[in-house]
């Protein structure tokens, strides 16, 4: 029995996972490997310490606690994330299962946390937000009027140039059926193909539409109509990126007509 526990006590000393665990009071009796490689700290130096206020940032400690003491009562928490503290004063991100510890009478005396490091995931989930982000402003600020619809027909993108020559907000225009709402009626019918077949992932180039817009006038838009999918690949909507051609079209007009 003895050398069984101590070969269990090797196997997590020596886990390629970060495992910590806490007594009753919330001290560290628990730290192994991984855990000191990841948080810089030996387990000399984590021993004893209480886990919240030493190793779990300030903003995360209450819900932190929080978890801790429900696994103390017998409700065990899987794959919440945690931000450790380092000694170099970094921050690492750990998804975290809490388990309860128990003496051979089944008391409870502790708590065992087993992590994953997903500090390197996080970086790259923060730098694809921000390219998000980045993407979102240069559409919302672009100098050409940029519009979606989702499969259902309806309006799901209207950036501010779309919104200038429209007349219509984007709050007033989301979730609202873009050809039936906003396209004139004689080219409904042509404009509803066109989409169609962008939602089939055939792109049309060049066609022109014709928007109505608050004020009851008519604005001439030479359109991309372009797929748009999800990270699966799952056909979402369409994207229509469009030139304004109101005024070539009247100036084209105003000289036929002098003709």
């Amino acid at each position: 029995m003895v050398a069984m526990a101590n070969k269990l006590c090797q196997l997590v000393d020596i886990a390629n996972a970060p495992i910590f665990g806490i007594d009753v009071n919330g001290n560290v009796n628990k730290w192994n490997d991984m855990s000191a490689e990841v948080s810089g700290y030996s387990m000399e130096e984590a021993y004893g310490k209480p886990l919240m206020t030493t190793f779990i940032l300030p903003k995360l400690q209450s819900a932190v606690w929080t978890i801790m003491d429900d696994t103390l009562r017998g409700k065990e928490t899987s794959n919440y994330k945690l931000e450790f503290r380092t000694k170099a004063g970094k921050t690492k991100y750990l998804l975290v299962s809490a388990t309860t510890q128990q003496d051979p009478d089944s008391n409870i005396v502790g708590v065992v946390g087993v992590a994953q490091d997903v500090t390197e995931q996080n970086k790259n989930d923060h730098a694809i937000a921000a390219m998000a982000n980045e993407l979102r402003q240069l559409v919302d600020t672009a100098n050409a009027p940029i519009f979606g619809i989702g499969v259902d027909g309806n309006v799901n993108e209207w950036n501010n140039k779309t919104a200038e020559i429209t007349g219509f907000s984007k709050e007033e225009a989301f979730g609202k059926p873009l050809v039936s709402t906003f396209i004139v009626e004689k080219l409904q019918a042509s404009v509803q193909e066109v989409m169609d077949n962008a939602l089939k992932g055939v792109k049309t180039s060049n066609y022109e539409l014709e928007f109505v817009t608050k004020s009851n006038e008519i604005r001439y838009l030479l359109v991309n109509a372009t797929t748009r999918c999800d990270p699966e690949n799952h056909i979402v909507g369409v994207v229509g990126i469009a030139q304004d051609g109101t005024e070539i079209k009247k100036n084209y007009r105003a000289v036929a007509a002098m003709a």
